[in-house]
C-alpha cells in the first residue's frame, strides 16, 4: 500500500513540474522575439513632420497602418497603397529613406 501511495504522489509531482516548466519556456521565447526587432509602436500623430512629408511626396496614395520607432530615431512605417499593395518603409528622423 505504501508503494502505491508513493507512486501516486510521485506521478502527481511530475505532472505539476512539467506544466510549470512549459509556461516558463513560452514566456522566454516571447521576450526574445520582442527584443530582436528593437522597434516600439507609436501613434501616427507622433511621426515627425519631415517623415510624414516624405511619405506624402514619394507615396501620395499611401495609408499608414502602423508606426514604430527605435532608439536611433529610425521610423518603421507599415503602409498600404490605394491599389491594395502593402509594404514596410524605413526612414530616419529627417525624412530620408533608409534600408534596414
Amino acid at each position: 500500500m505504501k508503494n502505491v501511495m508513493f507512486t501516486v504522489v510521485l506521478a502527481l509531482g511530475s505532472l505539476t513540474t512539467f506544466a510549470f516548466s512549459t509556461n516558463e519556456i513560452k514566456s522566454a521565447v516571447t521576450e526574445s522575439v520582442l527584443l530582436q526587432d528593437g522597434f516600439s509602436e507609436i501613434s501616427a500623430s507622433d511621426l515627425p513632420a519631415e517623415v510624414s512629408g516624405a511619405l506624402a511626396k514619394n507615396y501620395p496614395t499611401a495609408k499608414i497602418n502602423k508606426v514604430s520607432v527605435n532608439k536611433s530615431k529610425q521610423y518603421k512605417l507599415e503602409v498600404s497603397l490605394e491599389d491594395g499593395t502593402a509594404g514596410t518603409l524605413y526612414a530616419d528622423e529627417k525624412g530620408n529613406w533608409i534600408e534596414l
